[in-house]
């Protein structure tokens, strides 16, 4: 393909090999060693070109931004500048969470095409071990880490108010994205949408009472305006189980190309919320030799072990850096020992709502909107699969209007497992 007059081509695979002969850091990465270079398309997500290179000498991963929403087409444009944040947000994230985070070896912007380290097999996307009953006994530890690090060090806990305006400012460009993600989180599932979809018929009464639901409205009218109004942390943007790769001793978190300076519950939300997901389509994924319940439990354990470490690690952090430069609770004003213990509690309070209420509205989206989980997706049955994902809904709506009756995650799991079955 010619390149276009802002300098940007999309490759493919023969296409990346020649780009990797012309770029030196590539063929630095790759050992020098350039005859026998295996190049295969992996990418299965909504928006991108994703290439793995593997050499006799070293291997990496490239991946493109293209000018449109991929899973549409060109009916529905994109800009290709996300590939500049996700960039950024990689090397910013790497920088305070490098065991969690590949790093970035290039980055070329008129091409917007990022490489990076290869997550070698057996890593595999989070979603898909899900799905296949896999349990990774370190996930909560690793995710409570990566979470409480990227978002306390991105925040004004840690920073003065100039570097974090900065910060933001640097980020405001991804309109675009943060535009995307409003319309299909907080907007489309609400209304008759052109890409809202669902399993239909089962669920078109279900449906239509999303769309019918004045205090649902009023609740995500809320979380929107704390989505577009609030800069309180550099958030991925997109954390859900299809953004991580795992195996039962590491856990990477990729694909931010959604993040900005955002609210922090919106990433821990993302990814309690995409794990009950996954709960509620166990019983899809059951069979005879193995009713899945041990493995629910296992979730269910590993979602209130993840907020509860979290919460732990970020106010550990919070206290080891609290005579530093961070501007919100300055010492000098917050300067009694109680008086701190009540700023947190009350801080992590306001944390724990807005996660639930942002996970909420992600599994809503996730099941009468445009963009599906192959959690659900994959259960060939469609009522069988209804049937999993109508008690999602159903769980998510009551979880959106009645978050702030919650005080620990063990009432958000309690509540999930007092949910009859059918």
């Amino acid at each position: 393909m010619a390149a276009a007059a802002d300098g940007f081509r999309t490759l493919d695979e023969k296409s990346v090999v020649d780009y990797i002969k012309a770029t030196p850091t590539l063929h630095a990465q790759l050992g020098n060693q350039l005859d026998g270079l295996v190049v295969k398309e992996v990418g299965d997500g909504n928006l991108n070109f994703v290439y793995i290179v593997v050499g006799p000498a070293g291997s990496l991963v490239i991946k493109q931004a293209l000018p449109y929403i991929r899973c549409i087409g060109e009916s529905w444009p994109m800009t290709k500048e996300r590939a500049y944040f996700e960039a950024l947000a990689l090397k910013e994230h790497g920088r305070w969470s490098p065991d969690h985070v590949p790093e970035v070896y290039h980055f070329d912007r008129p091409m917007s095409l990022i490489a990076m380290r290869y997550l070698k097999p057996p890593h595999i996307i989070l979603r898909k071990g899900l799905i296949a009953g896999i349990e990774y006994p370190l996930l909560a530890q690793h995710m409570s880490d990566y979470m409480a690090k990227t978002l306390f060090f991105t925040s004004l806990l840690y920073h003065s108010t100039l570097d974090h305006r900065h910060a933001v400012a640097e980020f405001c460009g991804n309109v675009e994205l943060c535009r995307l993600t409003e319309q299909v989180i907080f907007s489309d599932p609400y209304r008759v949408a052109q890409y809202n979809r669902w399993t239909s018929p089962y669920l078109d009464h279900d449906a239509e009472a999303v769309r019918e639901d004045d205090t649902l409205k009023i609740e995500v009218a809320e979380l929107k305006s704390n989505f577009c109004e609030r800069a309180q942390a550099l958030i991925h943007g997109d954390l859900h189980t299809g953004s991580i790769m795992v195996t039962g001793d590491s856990t990477q978190v990729i694909d931010p190309e959604f993040a900005f300076y955002g609210p922090m519950g919106f990433d821990i939300g993302a990814f309690l919320g995409n794990l009950i997901l996954a709960f509620f389509a166990q019983d899809g994924h059951a069979d005879k030799g193995n009713d899945r319940q041990a493995y629910k439990q296992w979730i269910l354990k590993t979602t209130e072990e993840t907020w509860n470490l979290f919460q732990k690690k970020f106010i550990s952090l919070w206290d080891e850096h609290k005579d530093g430069n961070g501007e919100a609770y300055p010492v000098s004003i917050y300067n009694k020992p109680e008086l701190q213990l009540l700023v947190q509690k009350r801080y992590m309070a306001g944390l724990f709502h807005d996660a639930l209420g942002f996970g909420a509205a992600k599994m809503i989206r996730r099941i009468v909107g445009v963009a599906h989980v192959e959690d659900f997706e994959s259960i060939a049955d469609a009522s069988k699969r209804a049937y999993c994902e109508r008690r999602a809904l159903d769980f998510a709506k009551m979880l959106l209007k009645e978050r702030r009756r919650f005080q620990s995650i063990n009432q958000v799991i309690s509540a999930i497992q007092e949910i009859p079955a059918c």
